[in-house]
């Protein structure tokens, strides 16, 4: 076991001899503040390509789109080349990136923190000069966004790659394949990338006359509306739906005013609760936004004509006159359109044919119409006359009523009585006039109340489909 130990340990410091050995043939005249070019006019052709691992966040207030990323660099360096052969067979060598040139490429659109990666990461050396560096970066890159649609919004946040000091002439980046590799990105709970493509520009800027190369990589990211969606589109629906339900309750319940205004504080409550979940911009309102405003301008309507709908209902004949336009229009037209029955139609009629025709005085001589007089007044006149013939006045005054009504006068305490029947029977019919134009008021009240119902189901329900058919629109009109 010694021998194999012995055998084996000469080699392994054979092997670090020759790396170290390597490593300092390669880097003992090595400078790495030039390029590595033979000739100065060449350009050093650097590949480029982004991995993405994660999609850390994106802040719509400020702007910012924070990412995870893997910044892959290939070039060739002709100084750093080796024969194999020569070093026990080392092909590969790994060496800190602060030991080489590299290209300085940064993050022209970053908005918080570096511009570029940090150099602390090794770089893998091949013999024939390729050098692959990977260093992993955290980027906060500026994202003009539009919230015009959220939570149902799509934005699209470019990431802008180049050389801050070296032109085309100098370098010239070439992009790896045309999206950016997403073999080890950890899904987001907010936001699904949807494409994200690369694309190589060439641009003459206004400060200087060279042209300059930047790999540009557009993401296409749509926000996951699930949680907006429990927390706040299906609570307002709600909402709106119970404020439609106030047009269905009677009048003649209290609580009608009540329901509206509780559903209105219910309402103002829920705002103050999200008002921390909605970005607070002040560039656009947002789908959600115009929504809550939608639906409070809706309960508030509804409040103004329930109180409306209350004043009609109370009416009487001694504070307001029906005019005709609304007898013709809330009476006859709307309940038809609406196919509301109203059974009092058919009792009027029925109480109308058991009215009796009522009692009205005579002639100016103060005689009295016998047919005017009620029946039961006739039986109980007929009733009194005597059996046996009587003589004087007592024959006289037991005279038949028709006789008696014809020619002579009615004494004070049937006239007191006639007055008396005259007046009971004019004011039961007062009370019944009174009562019928009261209950045509409470049916105009009934009638406005199932419009209002009617016309608020139809705004609720295109207002919402409105609203949300608007990113699916928007969203088909731009692709």
């Amino acid at each position: 076991m010694l021998y194999f130990y012995a055998e084996m340990r000469p080699k392994s410091c054979a092997g670090c001899a020759s790396e170290e050995r390597l490593f300092h043939t390669l880097f003992s005249h090595y400078n790495q503040f030039i390029r590595p070019v033979e000739n100065v006019s060449d350009p050093v052709t650097v590949h480029f390509e982004v991995a993405i691992t994660q999609l850390a966040d994106v802040d719509e207030v400020n702007q910012i789109m924070e990412t995870n990323l893997w910044l892959r660099h290939i070039w060739n360096d002709y100084k750093l080349r080796w024969d194999p052969m020569e070093y026990d067979g080392i092909e590969t060598l790994r060496v800190p990136a602060d030991k080489i040139w590299k290209p300085d490429i940064v993050l022209y659109n970053n908005a918080v923190g570096d511009f570029q990666v940090e150099g602390k990461t090794k770089a893998l050396l091949q013999y024939d000069g390729m050098i692959t560096w990977t260093p992993p970066a955290i980027f906060k890159s500026s994202c003009p966004m539009d919230i015009t649609f959220f939570p149902f919004d799509h934005q699209n946040c470019s990431l802008k790659f180049g050389s801050w000091t070296y032109d085309k002439a100098e370098i010239d980046l070439l992009i790896i394949g045309s999206k950016v590799d997403m073999d080890d990105f950890w899904e987001n709970s907010e936001w699904e990338i949807v494409d994200a493509s690369g694309y190589k520009h060439d641009i003459k800027y206004n400060c200087c006359e060279e042209i300059y190369t930047d790999i540009t990589y557009s993401f296409y990211i749509r926000r996951l509306p699930m949680f907006y969606t429990i927390n706040l589109i299906i609570p307002c629906l709600f909402i709106s739906f119970l404020t439609v339900l106030v047009f269905y309750l009677p009048s003649d319940c209290g609580e009608k005013v009540t329901l509206c205004i509780s559903v209105l504080l219910s309402l103002t409550v829920f705002l103050l609760v999200i008002t921390e979940t909605i970005p607070s911009t002040s560039l656009v309102i947002p789908l959600v936004g115009e929504y809550l405003l939608f639906t409070m301008i809706f309960v508030t309507l509804s409040i103004a004509v329930t109180v409306f709908v209350l004043n009609i209902h109370y009416r009487t004949p001694t504070t307001h006159t029906m005019p005709t336009w609304v007898k013709t229009l809330f009476l006859r037209l709307l309940p038809q359109i609406l196919m509301m029955r109203r059974p009092l139609d058919k009792r009027r009629e029925a109480r109308s044919a058991k009215t009796p025709n009522g009692v009205s005085r005579g002639p100016a001589k103060g005689k009295v119409d016998h047919h005017g007089e009620p029946p039961p007044l006739q039986e109980c006149c007929h009733c009194h006359q005597p059996k046996e013939p009587a003589t004087g006045k007592r024959r006289l005054s037991h005279q038949p009523l028709r006789w008696m009504t014809d020619h002579t006068e009615p004494s004070p305490e049937v006239e007191d009585v006639m007055d008396s029947v005259q007046f009971i029977a004019e004011n039961m019919k007062h009370q019944n006039q009174t009562k019928e134009v009261e209950d045509d008021w409470k049916y105009v009240a009934m009638v406005v109340d199932r419009v209002f119902l009617w016309v608020f189901i139809i705004v609720c329900v295109f207002g919402t489909v409105g609203l949300f058919l608007q990113p699916l629109l928007g969203n088909t009109g731009s692709s």
